[in-house]
């Protein structure tokens, strides 16, 4: 992932600290407090075909095609961008679905030629393919994620917003928003944040050294999806992820019902290790039971 890189030379200089919830999050959150619903934790990568991890947390000789398969005895969830560059269908996403456990959770992003191509606008036909492909997924589909094109600010809100309400309503939907003109326009930003609150939608927070801005840190339904890109096990990773955990608690002490944390890396060579730091600091600091990815023995 190249979003949000910086030459490594410069990662000691910036400041990773967690920008403070804004206040809307906790009033969204406030109302979930007495429902009593059971929390849930997912994290995962966002790629499970990497040759590179075959001898790390795959075994050695695995070949390509079982690389999901032993993907999700690690994992319970993906971050599924390769929906991004190719339109899924039906049959695809039902061989998928086969070779993972029933709890798995695939979280697909909407196809480039929907957001990027035709930037959202006469997109209805494409847009029931999509839907059409990832109902193979059946139960195991979690949540889906629409990343407008990065030239998409708010001078396109209409048209972003047009898209929400054409969309089912029972579908689990998160957006992140990358255009700099989101951050800096507070008026513009509140509007469809606000927007996106009363559609149940909610938004993806990214943690990227290069792109401090989307961390808005801006709940707008009581689910979060975070996008977390470390630089190689740098030291600030630990200690972003440490910041993380301690987030997560108070939200979950808050009323929070679900995250999603999406690791990510420039070299997704690097997300395995990561991911067996971060998941038992969460299970320490909020009584889950995540499962900690194995390594092949001789890697540990």
């Amino acid at each position: 992932m190249e979003f949000g890189r910086v030459p490594s030379e410069q990662l000691d200089t910036i400041d990773f600290t967690l920008p403070p919830d804004r206040p809307e999050t906790g009033n969204v959150l406030r109302q979930q407090k007495n429902h009593h619903n059971h929390f849930q934790i997912y994290v995962g990568c966002a790629k499970w075909g990497r040759p590179d991890w075959v001898g790390k947390i795959y075994p050695k000789g695995t070949k390509a095609g079982e690389f999901l398969e032993h993907y999700a005895r690690k994992f319970k969830c993906i971050e599924l961008n390769a929906t991004f560059y190719r339109m899924p269908t039906r049959r695809q996403t039902s061989t998928w679905k086969s070779k993972v456990p029933d709890d798995f959770k695939f979280c697909p992003k909407f196809t480039d030629q929907i957001t990027h191509l035709r930037r959202l606008k006469d997109v209805q036909q494409l847009t029931d393919r999509f839907l059409d492909g990832i109902s193979g997924f059946g139960n195991n589909l979690g949540p889906v994620f629409l990343m407008p094109h990065p030239a998409m600010g708010p001078n396109s809100a209409e048209t972003i917003m047009a898209f929400v309400e054409s969309l089912p309503r029972d579908l689990e939907l998160f957006i992140e928003l990358r255009h700099p003109q989101w951050f800096a326009d507070p008026n513009s930003f509140a509007k469809l944040s606000s927007f996106l609150q009363q559609m149940n939608v909610g938004m993806v927070i990214t943690d990227a050294a290069g792109r401090r801005d989307c961390l808005h840190m801006r709940l707008t339904t009581p689910y979060a999806f975070i996008r977390f890109v470390g630089n190689s096990l740098h030291a600030s990773d630990y200690q972003r992820c440490m910041d993380w955990v301690h987030r997560i608690a108070n939200w979950k002490e808050a009323g929070i019902r679900s995250v999603y944390f999406f690791m990510h890396q420039h070299n997704e060579l690097h997300s395995p290790e990561l991911c067996r730091f971060l998941i038992p600091e969460i299970n320490k600091k909020l009584g889950t039971d995540i499962p900690v990815p194995e390594f092949v023995v001789g890697n540990n």
